[in-house]
């Protein structure tokens, strides 16, 4: 079964559905053989105001339902990258730079969206910055040198705006988002958080649907 997983790496509900999607990837059953492909959402890209620190303190809130939710853990106010004097919630340099894996290192570009993931809203760190996101890259074995060189490029800043202009294109508005491919037919299988034996069950039905 191929799926398409369109997510972005700043999106908080994403990092909590990368949790049972991993423990589907991990053991797919009846979905064996299973591809995903990552299709970067666009959250908030290209935002340029720093973030208040009422609008960080409710973002982190909702954080805290996310936390709940899925189990992964959280950072916590003010140790937050949101809580950050002058952080800007602009999604697409984390975006930009899972394209750049997706492209380049293809095999680890799972991994990478999760470590960036985690860098975010476990530690605290400004994924936003060119640097950081080096450094995750690196933590995975990636030349940091040729990471940077890519990521910098602008064919991978137009790639990034494919993206977002596909997601667009599917009217697809919140994240996260699954879909299943069926020949030339695209099926919606999950529109935000799942738990994993609901995740099973709505593959599943999805299946059934296209026989």
């Amino acid at each position: 079964m191929n799926l398409i997983y369109v997510v972005d790496p700043m999106c908080s509900w994403c990092y909590g559905f990368s949790k049972p999607l991993d423990e589907l990837l991990a053991t797919p059953g009846e979905f064996a053989p299973l591809q995903l492909a990552l299709v970067m959402g666009g959250l908030r890209p290209f935002t340029t105001e720093p973030t208040p620190p009422e609008r960080a303190n409710e973002l982190a809130g909702h954080w805290k339902h996310v936390a709940e939710a899925s189990g992964q853990p959280f950072a916590q106010a003010p140790h937050t990258a949101l809580h950050r004097p002058g952080f800007v919630y602009d999604t697409e340099p984390a975006a930009r730079a899972v394209v750049t894996v997706r492209k380049y290192w293809p095999k680890l570009v799972w991994r990478y969206l999760k470590a960036v993931q985690h860098a975010f809203y476990a530690e605290g760190k400004n994924v936003v910055q060119p640097e950081v996101l080096a450094d995750v890259a690196e933590s995975l074995g990636i030349a940091r040198a040729d990471f940077a060189r890519a990521f910098a490029s602008e064919e991978m800043r137009e790639a990034t705006k494919e993206d977002f202009a596909i997601t667009q294109q599917w009217g697809i508005r919140g994240f996260p988002a699954l879909i299943a491919e069926h020949g030339d037919h695209l099926h919606l299988v999950a529109q935000g958080y799942l738990p994993i034996d609901a995740l099973r069950q709505q593959l599943a039905a999805a299946t059934q649907a296209h026989g």
